[in-house]
């Protein structure tokens, strides 16, 4: 929106947490509290602020996009906008200002939010909710049908008025100019001494000043978290409604209750997820895919057709188009698998590519290493890539194979359709079409076999 800007308030500690991490930092759906608000700012502003104290360079460390404002002091929210004043200087139009601890809100609701804001003419506008139990929550008190009298924190309420079930979300959009006049006659007389924003509604209202009043339909985007209670809470809804999403759109996901999926991942249609699994942020998964029990998947493409068996781990990983993996299978941080390439039982990747319809089928250790094509490697082979000091590469090149119980110790390259022979251990490299045997020749001593008789 134009001659629009978002101040986002998130350098509080956030005690009731009980955590030594700022509470910004907690996470739910996969996403840090803030990332989500910022998100929502982003949709409708193209300068949003941030304005940090507690942790700032954690903080600042998630949201590359942001435009920062150090908070010296946690003197409250009031403080904290004010801590914006130098950057704001010559903005004349409306400022929204976000609490950092509102991960459910949505882009649309901010937007209609401000059209009523402008729409009306308010010097001040509040968002607001009707919710079952307002406990603790701030009340409204009206002035007629879109305009606020005051607002009332809930241990300053009288009986009639925690009756009231309107309560202020923290959400507001001002004129910035008449933001800041009346935030210089905001006092800190209180019980914990600090600048409450919410006093500048009743000082515009006691200069005639208009302040609006926005009831969401949605009260569930309002929710704020103060407890670990809540953050689970929370957490539980954006999963089910991102599970619900992708049912929508054609996924199957045998049991949503135990299936958890963070907010930003992707599932193309007709692929199947059965119980227990976990997408982690950043995933993108094809269509027509088969993701057993068990499985956790962070940061991962995913292509189409592809089978992930039961209790595989995958980080940071791409996987191409008819890819079979697992079960147990483990891949560490950038490995990339080509198309019809098969990973199986308990076989472990690291920084590693693996050429199209090449197979490492069980018990292997494959790190820092390039396979090409048509490469079959055998249980129990290792890329010993690490002398205790550096790191090396083994590279194995199209049509290769790599005999049962193999040790390729790096760096050494195995050429172009190469065979080492089983129980190998390599330390030079194989020329193409040759054949590598570099082990203990066997040696049989007749009737040397010990005898164990039982002791009378």
């Amino acid at each position: 929106m134009e001659n629009l800007q978002v101040l986002i308030l998130a350098a509080g500690k956030g005690t009731r947490m009980k955590s030594r991490k700022a509470k910004v930092l907690h996470q739910v759906g996969g996403s840090a509290l803030i990332e989500h608000v910022f998100r929502a700012a982003q949709s409708i502003s193209s300068r949003v602020l941030v304005v940090v104290g507690h942790q700032a360079e954690r903080v600042k460390a998630l949201l590359p996009d942001a435009e920062f404002v150090d908070q010296k002091q946690q003197l409250g929210t009031g403080h904290a906008v004010l801590s914006a004043r130098e950057t704001l200087r010559g903005f004349s139009g409306d400022l929204l200002v976000l609490p950092g601890d509102v991960p459910l809100i949505g882009g649309d609701t901010l937007e209609h939010f401000v059209q009523f804001h402008r729409d009306g003419g308010y010097a001040a506008s509040v968002l607001t909710a009707d919710i079952a139990e307002p406990f603790g929550y701030g009340r409204i008190i009206r002035r007629n049908d879109n305009e606020v009298d005051s607002i009332v924190e809930h241990r300053d309420a009288s009986p009639d008025v925690l009756k009231i079930p309107e309560i202020n979300s923290s959400i507001y959009v001002f004129k910035t100019p008449e933001l800041f006049a009346a935030l210089a006659h905001v006092g800190n007389k209180n019980s914990q001494s600090e600048y409450y924003l919410t006093d500048v509604v009743g000082i515009l209202t006691s200069g005639n000043e208009k302040v609006g009043a926005y009831k969401t339909a949605a009260p569930v985007e309002i929710l704020g978290i103060n407890t670990r209670q809540e953050l689970a809470a929370i957490d539980q809804f954006l999963r089910r409604q991102k599970c619900e999403a992708l049912m929508s759109e054609g996924v199957t996901i045998v049991d949503p209750e135990s299936t958890f999926i963070d907010v930003d991942v992707q599932v193309g249609p007709d692929t199947i997820i059965y119980p227990s699994v976990q997408l982690e942020r950043g995933t993108v998964v094809g269509e027509d895919v088969t993701i057993r029990s068990f499985s956790r998947i962070t940061s991962c493409r995913i292509g189409a057709r592809s089978t992930v068996l039961e209790g595989c781990v995958l980080v940071s990983s791409k996987i191409g188009e008819d890819v079979y993996l697992g079960p147990f299978a483990h891949l560490r941080q950038d490995v990339t698998l080509g198309d019809n390439t098969r990973v199986g039982n308990f076989v472990e990747m690291k920084k590693s590519k693996l050429g199209a319809a090449s197979k490492a089928s069980h018990l292997a250790y494959v790190g820092d290493a390039t396979v090409g094509k048509d490469v079959n490697i055998g249980a129990g082979v290792i890329t010993a890539n690490y002398d205790g000091t550096h790191k090396y590469e083994t590279h194995i090149e199209d049509d290769a194979f790599i005999g049962t119980n193999s040790t390729l110790i790096a760096p050494v390259r195995v050429e172009k359709g190469a065979f080492v022979a089983a129980g190998s251990t390599i330390t030079d490299d194989v020329p193409a079409e040759g054949l590598a045997i570099a082990r203990g020749r066997q040696v049989v001593k007749e009737g040397r076999a010990p005898h164990r008789k039982k002791k009378a």
